[in-house]
């Protein structure tokens, strides 16, 4: 009678049960801001993304069920905060939509909603439910505010505002302005095309190995020179080298180019567009997959699924073929990101189908499929050429566990079963005596011997190890131990054991390569910095660090001879190595 005699108009009205907001926003924080602490848990990543969202769902739940608010006022609210959030939704960017709405909208909305009903809680009257809304929406229109270039490898999205350019924006304003100017009167030749120094994905045979050129370690005396600077389309492709030309890939516009430029100078030679244009809030815009040459041509495969032939000379194209038509399925989750493997006249590609559309086999000369066979769909990975007791074989890393197969008719040799999560987006170490070594973000790294019986090829696991769990960068081997990442931390193994030696380096999720004849690691973190190491398994002895690209860099380094060549979603860059 006293309170109704304070509030006339309270009627049914009682304070709110606010304890339980209170806890689901703390946790929410916690989940957020504070998983980083513990970066050994598995999918550690997932907790900060998608448990804020569902202790959103939960505050939901507790204003329907738990609240004491009236049962009219349960009803306006969960209904008001579906409109929100729907509202919300159709104002988003595009590039906001999916993934981001899930770990950013729906969180802030329902967090607001939270904390003003925490505030206005002990207030006796409808008015509560209307600014609760009220907050909710204006916690989750701050997302309109935004864009979003792609998640990074902690799942932390690359937010910027809204009305900025983005990296697309400015190299099309680039090439506007004149950057896009041909180099006149080169081209490549075929004697340079028949003969490429770094052939495709990761080099020759795919092992992320320099030879060849002795580079000095003492950077700090001798750092490296920049030779040239350029703006190019998003992609995570990485380059191609034949003689003095680059060949890579990128999103310009509408468009998925294949381009060629000049070594020395950056300049472009030539380019070939196609229609195609993919764009997942995940993994970003643009190809995700790096051109291989071969006998004078290129071949690339788009986002959306095209592979194409082109003549390296030129750009002009041979021939197309639609994989999306030939396997009736729609792009991977995050697009057709493996790499060409071409092998004495066939194009080989993972088509991500159904049935026996996994993997297929392609007459170099006349696109026709000579072969196709069954493989898991939830790979990211790229053919790769292993040679097991003098027979060249197809080896391809998926979900279920590890294939090879035999060239010439897609015949399978041997599989070995290596169940893991999700999916692989990683190339096998193919090392001496028939062992292959091969790891996943959840299954960690496994060394596998492949023997020889009756029956055909047999494998055996000689072990499995927790210390090198890389996601989609790679490791390379070099005496001995494999270096590559634990995740978002560099590591090395011992591959007679499988023991991590040390763990140390946060580079996020970034791309290691091996200057093999200098006994030195190049690392390029997550952020674009440049990072020398020893390669020395005794210790993480880091050489020398700088920052040499401006963005998120998830594309493989190259270098030829002494000249690195690194690039992003928006830049390019040639450095010249000191050279002992």
């Amino acid at each position: 009678m006293e309170a109704m005699a304070q509030h006339p108009n309270s009627g049914n009205y009682r304070p709110l049960r606010v304890w339980t907001p209170v806890v689901l926003v703390a946790l929410m924080i916690v989940a957020r801001y504070f998983m980083d602490w513990f970066p050994e848990l598995p999918a550690v990543w997932m907790v900060g993304s998608f448990v804020p969202a569902l202790l959103g769902l939960l505050i939901l739940a507790w204003w329907v069920l738990l609240s004491r608010a009236t049962w009219l006022e349960r009803i306006v609210g969960a209904l008001g905060i579906v409109a929100v959030l729907a509202g919300v939704g159709a104002l988003l960017h595009s590039s906001m939509q999916g993934p981001p709405f899930i770990v950013l909208t729906l969180p802030l909305t329902m967090a607001g909603f939270a904390i003003a009903s925490v505030v206005v809680g002990k207030r006796l009257s409808f008015s509560r439910t209307w600014a609760a809304l009220a907050i909710s929406f204006l916690a989750g229109s701050f997302s309109l505010l935004l864009q979003n270039d792609g998640a990074k490898g902690d799942f932390s999205f690359g937010f910027d505002w809204r009305w900025n350019p983005s990296a697309e924006d400015k190299f099309l304003a680039s090439r506007r302005g004149g950057q896009a100017e041909a180099a006149a009167g080169t081209r490549p030749t075929e004697d340079a095309l028949g003969n490429p120094a770094w052939p495709g994905f990761r080099g020759p045979a795919r092992a992320g190995i320099q030879s060849g050129a002795v580079i000095a370690s003492d950077w700090n005396k001798q750092p490296p020179r920049e030779l040239w600077r350029i703006r190019v389309g998003p992609a995570w492709s990485s380059f191609a080298v034949a003689g003095d030309f680059l060949f890579t890939q990128e999103q310009r516009g509408d468009y998925e180019a294949v381009v060629c430029y000049q070594a020395d100078s950056g300049r472009e030679v030539w380019a070939q567009e196609i229609q195609s244009r993919f764009f997942d809030a995940l993994g970003g815009l643009g190809p995700r997959a790096t051109p291989t040459i071969d006998e004078g041509y290129v071949y690339a495969l788009a986002a959306e699924g095209w592979l194409i032939k082109l003549s390296g000379v030129d750009g002009e194209i041979k021939w197309k073929v639609d994989l999306k038509e030939l396997t009736k399925q729609p792009p991977p989750m995050w697009g057709y990101a493996g790499s060409p493997l071409v092998h004495e006249g066939l194009v080989i590609v993972h088509a991500a189908g159904s049935g026996n559309r996994g993997l297929l086999g392609f007459d170099a000369e006349t696109s026709e499929v000579r072969w196709s066979v069954p493989v898991d769909k939830d790979s990211y990975s790229s053919p790769h050429l292993a040679t097991c007791f003098g027979e060249k074989l197809v080896c391809f890393l998926g979900n279920e566990g590890l294939s090879l197969f035999r060239p010439e008719t897609g015949e399978k040799a041997l599989f070995h079963e290596a169940k893991t999560m999700g999916y692989r987006a990683l190339q096998p170490a193919i090392l001496t005596g028939e062992r292959i070594l091969f790891t996943s973000e959840y299954g960690g790294a496994s060394l596998i011997q492949v023997s020889r019986a009756e029956a055909g090829l047999t494998s055996t696991e000689l072990w499995n190890s927790r210390g090198l769990k890389p996601d989609f960068n790679d490791f390379v081997v070099h005496e001995g131990y494999a270096y590559g990442f634990d995740g978002a931390i560099f590591a090395c193994l011992d591959l007679a054991t499988g023991e991590r030696r040390w763990k140390d380096g946060r580079y996020g999720k970034g791309q290691v390569l091996l200057l093999r004849d200098s006994g030195l690691l190049l690392v390029v973190s997550e952020k674009g910095e440049l990072v020398l190491l020893a390669a020395n398994p005794q210790e993480h002895q880091e050489l020398f660090k700088r920052q040499v690209l401006d963005g998120k860099t998830w594309n493989h380094p190259v270098v030829v001879r002494n000249r690195l060549y690194l690039r992003n979603a928006g830049e390019a860059a040639c450095f010249e190595l000191p050279t002992q």
